[in-house]
């Protein structure tokens, strides 16, 4: 376990060596031979030259059979009928009478806006020049945000998917299955902060998933080397095989049975099994005896030994020291022994935990996903891979499937890169006071890219195309031009000239590194590699030497990323198997390599998946986005408001440090096949905190306009307030189209634009600030994970739990100076007398608007049953010095007015 000479402990301490034909599906795992290899390849010349049809539907009345793309094999055409001839899966688009009028609205509201800037920026306010310059400068830079945000929402569309048709084609009964393999990725780091329990729960999900048992692996990777999840592991492996046999004999939906057993429904309807009843009480006790066993480890690990921890064999535990311990990886389920209590095969789990060192750079998340990578490729080798975090659990079984539809498409899967679905929650209020669903992101945002070149890649809930990965670029297809309206504006990147050959495009360069192009596989189109033949053996070894120094000097794991349909090579011993596994998770690994830069997850930012989904868009592939009618995965998410802003700063942070690298889309990737619409959008993902000073800035006049008496727009005509209003009717206009088309509803719509403000005068501030420090002064800051803690205490009791940070000083400042500015106003207005409540109210509305977007951020402040936490004390008594100053201006006991004003008037009030 802690070597690759001790192989994998067991429980016992035991040595266990694994037989690769029972515990990997292989017939063998030997030195790799690179001729047999090639010579294998050789024969297949006909295949990788097939090109790849873009049309939707397969075409029909050819001669000598289907063609699969995915499988390789050649289908009869006697053998399928036309429904699984149908392609498995369509492109809905939104309903013309419904996104027809927000286009037209969204050009409406640029044609006004610009009418507008134009005004301002033409009519400065004399008195009030320095507040009239901040405020253009700051609409100058929403409208830009505007633009950048909208314009990608242009083309929406939905999908559905045709589970019956991939049934047909890959998973007919009575044959074998022909579903591709998933590796499944778990990351995990601290549980003490992920509770080892919600990460059981999605381990279980896992291995109870609709999917054929030998074609799913889950790996679980704990970077923080605790023995805690080595264990609690070992409890869910031994669970599991109770826990899966009952989901599938009952179709358990959800199949994490913490969430299972929650349900508040009628759980007899529609069983009819007559032994249900019974069965389900009896895996209830399971469970909560499980659940006994699970807190009883965590307990024993509040307070670790001086001596450090010690395994049931009586030998130290190798992750001891967190910063300084070897490689790890046990193998709990599988062929060899992975059997449930009815008999039948579990799918494989595997626990790993890389190397650290001192001394290296381990990347955090990034480093370990990538680390998963390459023990997956050598043990498994599944041409796909899912990544979910520890809390997201599955919750529909068939997920998998629903991936599959796209993947394994043969027109469609071949340009595919990964398959992103929507993050649904548990645990939130349905007011969602805090915005955590996100839903305007996932259900508008998310649908616009996925009618250009697809999602953004979100962290989690994201099934990947293995290729994809290792930086190869997607198949080149055929140009058809659909003229439009607006094609030539928005529409496709400039792309290379379709007469361009194969070879030519394989050898093109981004920088100094080699994209290598579809068909991937033919050694000659690699760099290093002349001529067509494979007889010279320099030219092996020359191809074998570049593709070592590209991913790493490992010859198994480099011959796992030359099967075009996944699985392991043949022919090697158990202890090479074993030495490959605990080599490619050794902490010097990736030096001298593309680790990091072209291949895996990228490094670079604490948001990788953002960075890591912008380098394979750059290359031409391109993504979907899947919403199955019943949410694919839920998590759990932080309601509270300080554990809330600090996940936003760290998104926020990790916009920045892309912003300000040589991967910001600004002014990379304009070689490749990035589409105009799906570069403004990630151009708006690293941008989107700088619109953080300027919304602070422009929270701030309002205050500044009612305590001075001035204001940031001059006496406007009749026309001039025409113009005025119908901007504000076209937002209002765009919101409730934008709410039409996609089903969001207008209490999450406002509550998005609520935390809109709060996050960006807050979270999104500290970000900017932080980054830049890191840029130009090499400060970093380390961020704590994210707690996933349950609700024990009752429903929402986290909600209503105040935790002062930092974070809250700049919303509640706003808060303070606005209400204390129209207090002021109002004052100064009753000093004044009537003709000063008409230029009081435009003072006002601004005002109010700031107040009522930051309302739930003071409702937070306020607590839970009148609870009123220090800081609402402090501002409270703030609040009434400043008001006893103002009130000066006022005597409320005579009709006489005090004050200077009573100089200027002249008359005996």
């Amino acid at each position: 376990m802690a070597s690759p000479e001790s192989g994998i402990r067991g429980k016992a301490g035991n040595i266990r060596l694994v037989d690769p034909a029972r515990e990997f599906g292989s017939s063998g795992f030997g030195n790799v031979a690179w001729k047999e290899r090639i010579d294998g390849w050789k024969i297949k010349p006909e295949k990788n030259a097939v090109p790849m049809s873009v049309s939707n539907a397969p075409s029909e009345g050819r001669g000598g059979g289907d063609f699969d793309a995915s499988t390789d094999v050649v289908m009869d055409d006697s053998i399928l009928n036309d429904e699984a001839r149908q392609p498995l899966s369509r492109k809905v688009s939104i309903p013309s009478s419904r996104i027809n009028p927000y286009r037209m609205v969204i050009v409406l509201r640029l044609v006004i806006l610009s009418i507008f800037l134009h005004y301002r920026i033409t009519n400065p306010v004399p008195n009030a020049y320095v507040l009239w310059l901040i405020s253009v400068i700051c609409e100058i830079w929403f409208a830009i945000s505007w633009i950048l945000d909208q314009f990608p929402k242009w083309l929406p569309v939905n999908r559905e998917t045709y589970l019956d048709r991939l049934a047909l084609r890959y998973d007919r009964e009575g044959e074998p299955y022909q579903l591709a393999a998933v590796d499944i990725f778990v990351s995990t780091v601290d549980p003490l902060k992920e509770p080892p329990l919600v990460t059981a729960n999605t381990v279980l999900s896992i291995l109870a998933v609709d999917y054929p048992v030998d074609k799913v692996s889950c790996y679980v990777s704990d970077d923080g080397a605790a023995m805690l999840t080595f264990e609690a592991l070992s409890e869910t492996s031994e669970f599991a095989r109770k826990w899966v046999p009952f989901c599938k004999k009952y179709s358990i939906e959800p199949r994490a049975p913490e969430w299972y057993f929650a349900l508040k429904i009628d759980y007899l309807k529609d069983k009819v099994q007559p032994d249900f009843v019974k069965e389900r009480r009896a895996m209830k006790r399971e469970y909560e005896e499980f659940k006994v066993r699970i807190n009883g480890l965590v307990a024993k690990a509040q307070k670790v030994p001086d001596e450090g921890w010690i395994m049931q064999d009586g030998t130290p535990w190798p992750g001891n020291n967190t910063r300084d311990h070897p490689g790890m990886i046990q193998v709990f389920l599988g062929h060899s022994g992975g059997l449930d209590s009815d008999g039948n095969e579990l799918p494989r789990l595997v626990y790993v935990s890389r190397e650290k060192r001192p001394g290296f750079q381990h990347h955090k998340k990034a480093g370990a996903m990538n680390a998963l990578v390459r023990v997956s490729a050598v043990l498994t080798n599944g041409p796909f891979l899912l990544n979910l975090d520890c809390d997201h659990y599955i919750n529909n079984s068939k997920a998998l499937r629903e991936a599959m539809c796209f993947l394994m498409d043969p027109n469609l899967g071949k340009s595919v890169c990964y398959v992103q679905f929507p993050q649904r929650f548990d645990g939130i209020d349905k007011n969602d006071r805090y915005a955590n669903r996100n839903t305007v992101f996932f259900d508008i945002n998310l649908r616009g890219l996925d009618g250009i070149q697809g999602p953004v890649y979100v962290g989690t809930g994201c099934v990947f195309n293995r290729t994809a990965l290792y930086g190869y670029e997607p198949p080149l297809k055929p140009k058809h031009k659909k003229p439009g309206l607006f094609s030539s504006c928005f529409g496709g990147s400039q792309k290379k000239s379709s007469k361009s050959s194969k070879k030519d495009s394989s050898n093109k360069k981004s920088g100094k590194h080699v994209n290598l192009t579809v068909p991937i596989y033919n050694l000659e189109d690699i760099e290093g590699v002349e001529g067509a033949g494979f007889d010279d053996e320099n030219s092996h070894l020359l191809s074998q030497m570049t593709l070592e120094k590209r991913f790493g000097q490992s010859a198994v794991f480099v011959a796992s990323t030359l099967m075009e349909n996944g699985g392991v090579p043949q022919s090697a011993t158990p202890e090479s198997l074993l030495k490959e596994a605990i080599h490619v998770i050794s902490c010097g690994y990736e030096d001298k390599t593309d680790w990091g830069s072209e291949i895996g997850w990228i490094y670079g930012s604490v948001t990788e998946d953002i960075l890591t989904g912008f380098k394979m868009h750059a290359r031409g592939w391109r993504s979907i986005y899947c919403m199955p009618p019943r949410p694919a995965f839920k998590g759990s998410a932080p309601i509270n408001l300080s554990d809330r802003l600090n996940q936003v700063l760290r998104w926020a942070l990790g916009s920045v440090e892309i912003l300000f690298s040589r991967h910001c889309p600004i002014w990379y990737g304009y070689s490749g096949r990035l589409k105009w619409l799906e570069r403004f959008a990630y151009v708006n993902t690293t941008i989107y905190p700088i619109t953080a000073i300027p919304l602070l800035a422009y929270c701030t006049l309002p205050a500044v306009c009612l305590l001075t008496g001035k204001f940031i727009i001059p006496q406007i005509s009749n026309i001039a307030s025409i113009w005025f209003i119908s901007l504000f009717l076209s937002i209002f206009a765009t919101g409730i189209l934008e709410m039409r088309w996609s089903g969001v509803g207008i209490d999450e719509w406002w509550r998005n634009e609520q935390f809109w403000v709060i996050g960006g005068v807050s979270a999104h501030l500290f970000a900017v600030f932080q980054g830049l420090l890191k840029v130009l002064a090499g400060i970093d800051t380390n961020f704590t994970v994210t707690s996933k803690a349950s609700d024990e205490d009752g429903d929402f009791a986290e909600l209503y739990m105040f935790k002062w940070t930092t974070l809250l000083i700049p919303p509640t400042t706003l808060l303070i100076i606005n209400l204390v500015g129209v207090v002021a106003g109002v004052s100064y207005a009753i000093n004044s007398g009537y003709q000063s409540w008409g230029p009081l109210f435009g003072k006002l509305f601004f005002a109010f608007w700031v107040i009522i977007h930051l309302y739930p951020f003071l409702k937070g402040l306020m607590g839970r049953q009148n609870r009123m936490p220090t800081i609402v004390v402090v501002w409270a008594i703030l609040l009434a010095s400043i008001f006893s100053l103002l009130w000066v201006r006022i005597d409320p006991f005579t009709t006489k007015v005090t004050g200077p004003d009573v100089e200027q008037c002249g008359i005996n009030c």
